[in-house]
């Protein structure tokens, strides 16, 4: 049970100023746990303990990325646990370490565009463009470009350049960031026709507007919002038999970049199937639920899609090495970490959250593990223009609508979260590594079906660190948590130093407590002024 007052603002506005702690306020390490030990392991003094596995592994995602104090960037890792699988503010689909590994090995010189049996000039990609037409057998041809919204404008300039694309005026959209579909299309010479009303169109609308002027009919799948009520639409089929009686090309985007069906997203439309009913060609993207880089696929027709790839415009929007590395170890392997985030089974999850809790607690921390709804993609959610508490508002009402989970305004994903003091989001955004977190009900939840379990260790050390104003020292890994209990762990178990035995603590399984990702590892992360927790009334978690 979650009992909460109100907390005066919202502790996710802004960034957190360091300040001088108040000389006759505690600090915060001065906090103890329920059986009055101070807010370290359960047992133990002081910080976190570390693990030698963990300081030596790199298999996960490899040695190709280092330490986070290290990376001579300004990006940042994150650990995604807002429950929201692809978050286009944190670059939405993580690379599987096979990905991972492939971009280390592209990013030297490498057979790009040579074929190295003769020794010439070959295609540039082919193998990632030969695992794509073998992953979707119903393309007669594919092609890759840098997203999708550069697919949609390449196919305009190809095959509709000073002509009209029909459209739906239900399909016409704007995304949160402000892009807008009709501006993309008309910037290359296109003239949209628009057809049917807003809430209803039918084949109709299309037969009547289809002419000598027509350069392809265009079907879109909006994943960003949903109409119900009096609305109407021709089916794919009935469309597509139209628009091969009239000898124009039907061009589709299901929106969710997925190529094939999958049983965790039974209603979500897949570029196989679009084919199947007579798409020409389809658009989609690489890095939603493909689980890839950022770039966009071309699938269909032969002819349609030599057009575009002979398009001048082509070779501004072709991809790197990079991409064609990480693009085709995706498909090759297929194991990507949105897939196991999808999969992910509820119990399993709720396992994790009363594991991490109960351990928090130990160390002195109120947390409590809790039911919550995840979805798919952050599309649904609109943060522009708002306050940060409307934004809140925003994330928590799209979890609790009808549909699949792909948008913000579906039901979601049944899913487990850790639920903390609502001042600790704050101080978590600006932790090594941050982790991201949604606030609801005075509260800060940290979802875990968008968080790898290899990352739960760590997840845990962040949170320490964060609640007590010091951190692990670098490198520092907590061993795994016991499994949840109603009574408190006793001090002087057995297995300290090296951690209680639990699900993953064994060094025979690859995924467990030792093995988090190099750049993951925490590093202190004290900030380098002092500073003392927002004012907050207090949030009991029991």
């Amino acid at each position: 049970m979650i009992t909460a007052r109100a907390v005066p603002g919202d502790p996710t506005a802004g960034r957190l100023a360091p300040r001088e702690p108040a000389p006759n306020r505690p600090r915060p390490t001065e906090q103890t746990g329920p059986a009055g030990r101070s807010g370290g392991l359960p047992g133990r003094s002081g910080g976190l303990p570390g693990t030698t596995a963990a300081r030596a592994s790199g298999s996960v995602p490899g040695a190709a990325l280092t330490t986070a104090g290290r990376v001579p960037a300004r990006l940042r890792p994150v650990i995604n646990a807002t429950g929201i699988l692809l978050h286009d503010g944190l670059g939405r689909a993580p690379l599987s370490p096979a990905a991972r590994a492939a971009v280390d090995a592209a990013a030297a010189t490498c057979d790009l565009e040579l074929d190295l049996a003769t020794g010439r000039r070959g295609r540039r990609g082919s193998a990632a463009l030969t695992v794509l037409a073998a992953t979707v057998p119903a393309a007669r041809s594919v092609h890759v470009v840098n997203n999708n919204a550069g697919a949609l404008m390449l196919a305009a300039l190809a095959l509709a350049g000073g002509r009209e694309i029909v459209v739906s005026r239900g399909e016409i959209v704007e995304t949160a960031d402000g892009f807008r579909l009709p501006e993309l299309l008309t910037s290359t010479g296109a003239r949209l026709r628009e057809v049917g009303t807003t809430n209803r169109t039918t084949l109709g609308d299309y037969a009547d507007a289809i002419g000598p002027r027509t350069g392809f009919v265009l079907r879109m799948h909006p994943p960003s919002f949903q109409m119900v009520g009096l609305t109407a639409a021709p089916t794919l089929t009935d469309l597509a038999e139209l628009c091969a009686r009239r000898g124009v090309p039907l061009i589709g985007d299901p929106g969710s970049g997925l190529l094939t069906p999958d049983q965790a997203l039974p209603g979500e439309p897949d570029a196989s199937t679009w084919l199947r009913d007579g798409v020409s060609l389809v658009t989609t993207c690489g890095d939603k639920l493909l689980g890839g880089p950022q770039c966009g696929l071309v699938l269909g027709r032969a002819d349609l899609v030599d057009r575009m790839r002979r398009h001048p415009m082509a070779r501004a929007l072709r991809v790197d090495k990079l991409t064609l590395a990480a693009l085709e170890a995706t498909l090759r392997f297929g194991d990507s970490p949105v897939r196991h985030f999808l999969h992910a089974d509820a119990a399993a999850l709720r396992s994790r959250a009363e594991r991490l809790a109960s351990w928090l607690r130990g160390s002195g921390v109120p947390a409590s593990a809790v039911s919550s709804r995840a979805v798919v993609s952050s599309d649904g959610v609109d943060d522009t223009n708002r306050s940060p508490g409307a934004a809140r508002r925003a994330t928590a009402t799209a979890t609790a609508g009808t549909g699949t989970g792909l948008g913000g305004h579906g039901a979601g994903l049944p899913s487990a979260a850790v639920a903390l003091d609502a001042s600790l989001a704050a101080l978590l955004r600006q932790g090594r590594p941050s982790v991201l977190g949604r606030v609801e009900q005075g509260c800060c939840l940290l979802d875990l079906r968008s968080v790898p379990p290899d990352l739960d260790p760590v997840l845990a050390a962040t949170v320490l660190a964060a609640a007590t104003g010091a951190g692990p020292g670098a490198g520092d890994i907590p061993a795994a948590p016991p499994e949840p209990t109603d009574t408190p762990e006793p001090t002087d178990t057995p297995e300290y130093p090296g951690g209680p035995r639990g699900p993953g603590a064994s060094g025979a399984e690859p995924t467990g407590w030792a093995h988090a990702p190099g750049w993951a590892r925490p590093t202190d992360r004290s900030p380098s002024a002092g500073w003392t927790p927002a004012d907050v009334d207090e949030v009991t978690l029991q």
